[in-house]
């Protein structure tokens, strides 16, 4: 796209929608030579289930240069509202971006392809994956280009990023354990003669639930499920049904009319057992999908993406072990499972019908609304704020933790300093650290002089190392083990 001949890929990205979008951006920003690869006709589309962006997604996308421009574009909403009488309140989330996102999936999209593309990545369109192998050495990808042509491209590492269906996942031989959970749900994009009281408007009332959001250019995404009807995905949907099951979950249908789109789908929880297996990684929905309760689908899947692609820059560059990239399983696995627990807890609890179930919605309720730590904990789980991961044994304790947007000294924030995929060190006085590294660290003083910490602050904005006090030889002998030596 850029007017030159791609270098051949060290890195082959499979699926262009967000989670494959960040992760070839942030490889190609880095110098390496990636490939994306789409069996789809290049389009950016609306037809997107995707409508939020929570703030620890929007603080990986300030690290790269990209959430001010969605917070121009998108709406923000400072509180989530779950059953009806539980209000979990986001405004006093540690994080620059106190709020939750609402905008279109292809918004994200348009950002973030406009990245990759000014950053190099070679987009292979209408090409899909008939087959993999791979060796000691490298990866082979079997491709099936327009008019049924056939090419085979060579990578030292794959990642599908290909969605629920993926290639990648069954070429690997990798299962995708789990079940359907909600059949038949209904979509729409329609314009409404009443606008809804709220930015979101969710509910569910004995069998219906109804989901309101709007695209920002005068439609809405309306999505309801109603428990007595379940027929195929491939049943037509009529505006009719769709302003029913709106009025039975929210009490009326807002005078909806000139639908541009109908669809009927159905939502599972899914996870793959591995995330990795030899050179070939699983992110983003072709690793789990979920129901769309909490809106954290895209959300998990660019956070992989964060997670991942700063590991395989620094192995394929030289400046780590390999063994590095075992760590995406062990760190993001868990958080798949997590989602899939919390967002299907959600759902249930929505849809819950039997006196039992909404006895136990209700306490649920009860317990969020009046204590404020599990209130917290739980806008941490949606939010992603609240993730931590595992530390080695003896680490400080901060080592795995997210770090917020702190200030540094000269007036700068530390998302701004993570730019470039860059570690950042900041510590309390001055360090020449950054001799022979400046290329990817990052050296920053903490702009209240009295910290005494030092913090080595992953890429992707989680504490690598930390010491309430250390000597050069001690903040150099992470660097080392965390960056790389210097040449000498």
């Amino acid at each position: 796209m850029n007017g030159t001949t791609p270098a051949a890929p060290r890195v082959l990205v499979v699926g262009s929608g967000p989670t494959g979008l960040l992760l070839a951006g942030d490889l190609a920003t880095a110098g390496i030579p990636v490939t994306l690869l789409e069996k789809r006709p290049h389009k950016i589309s609306n037809l997107s289930r995707a409508f939020v962006l929570h703030a620890r997604t929007l603080e990986q996308l300030d690290a790269r240069g990209l959430a001010d421009d969605l917070e121009a574009v998108g709406q923000p909403l400072d509180r989530l509202r779950l059953f009806g009488r539980l209000t979990v309140a986001l405004d006093t989330l540690p994080s620059r971006f106190n709020h939750l996102l609402v905008l279109p999936q292809y918004e994200v999209e348009k950002v973030l392809e406009r990245r990759a593309v000014e950053a190099g990545v070679d987009f292979r369109y209408e090409s899909e994956v008939t087959g993999l192998a791979q060796d000691a050495d490298g990866v082979t990808v079997e491709v099936r280009r327009p008019g049924g042509r056939t090419e085979s491209l060579r990578a030292a590492y794959v990642v599908g990023s290909d969605g629920m269906r993926s290639a990648v996942r069954e070429a690997i031989g990798l299962p995708f354990p789990g079940r359907s959970v909600i059949r038949s749900v209904v979509l729409a994009d329609v314009l409404l003669a009443e606008k809804p009281d709220s930015l979101l408007t969710v509910n569910a009332v004995g069998d219906a639930f109804a989901f309101v959001a709007p695209f920002g250019d005068g439609y809405y995404r309306v999505i309801g499920w109603h428990r007595g009807r379940d027929v195929p995905d491939t049943e037509p949907v009529g505006l009719d049904e769709v302003k029913e099951i709106t009025r039975l979950a929210l009490g009326r249908d807002f005078g909806m009319h000139d639908a541009r789109w109908m669809s009927r789908f159905h939502s599972d929880e899914r996870q793959a057992p591995a995330y990795r297996v030899g050179r070939v990684f699983l992110a983003g929905d072709a690793a789990h999908v979920h129901t769309p309760a909490g809106g954290q689908g895209m959300n998990t899947g660019l956070q992989d993406a964060a997670n991942l692609s700063w590991k395989l820059a620094a192995v394929v560059t030289g400046h780590a072990d390999p063994a590095l990239l075992d760590t995406y399983q062990a760190e993001r696995h868990p958080v798949g499972k997590a989602v899939l627990r919390s967002s299907g807890g959600i759902v249930r609890l929505a849809m819950a019908k039997r006196p039992w179930t909404l006895a136990a919605r209700a306490a649920v309720t009860a317990f969020l609304n009046r204590v404020g730590p599990a209130r917290r904990r739980a806008a941490g789980q949606i939010t992603g704020t609240g993730f931590r991961y595992p530390a080695p044994r003896g680490a400080h304790r901060l080592t795995g933790t997210r770090v917020p947007d702190v200030a540094l000294a000269g007036g700068g924030r530390l998302y701004e300093a993570l730019r470039g995929g860059r570690f950042v060190l900041i510590t309390p006085g001055s360090c020449d650290g950054g001799a022979g590294r400046a290329d990817r660290l990052a050296v920053e003083r903490w702009a209240r002089g009295e910290r005494r910490t030092a913090v080595l602050v992953r890429p992707d904005g989680y504490v690598a190392w930390a010491a309430d006090s250390a000597d050069s030889a001690a903040i150099g002998a992470a660097l080392d083990r965390h960056l790389g030596r210097v040449a000498a």
